[in-house]
């Protein structure tokens, strides 16, 4: 099919790099939990920092999808932020 866009009608994957405050980390063994979480959700140049209570993520996933995947982890997402 020389000549057929197959990408019409779709939307491009666009990463967004997002601030994501969260409570409940208090350990390396969290900060791992939530990198893997994001990383599970398409997320890379991930930054998970435990002393400012927040990760930061070059990520498309929507904001309920990354609360909700947090959540299961046991943390609670606070605000998400585009920077």
């Amino acid at each position: 099919a020389a000549g057929v866009d197959i990408t019409a009608g779709y939307k491009a994957v666009e990463l967004m790099k997002k601030h994501i405050e969260i409570e409940g980390m208090s350990c390396e063994h969290c900060v791992k939990a939530v990198k893997n979480v994001l990383e599970e959700l398409g997320g890379t140049d991930i930054t998970v920092d435990l002393s400012g209570g927040f990760a930061e993520a070059e990520i498309s996933a929507d904001d309920n999808k990354i609360i909700e995947a947090i959540a299961e982890e046991e943390f609670e997402v606070v605000k998400i932020e585009n920077i």
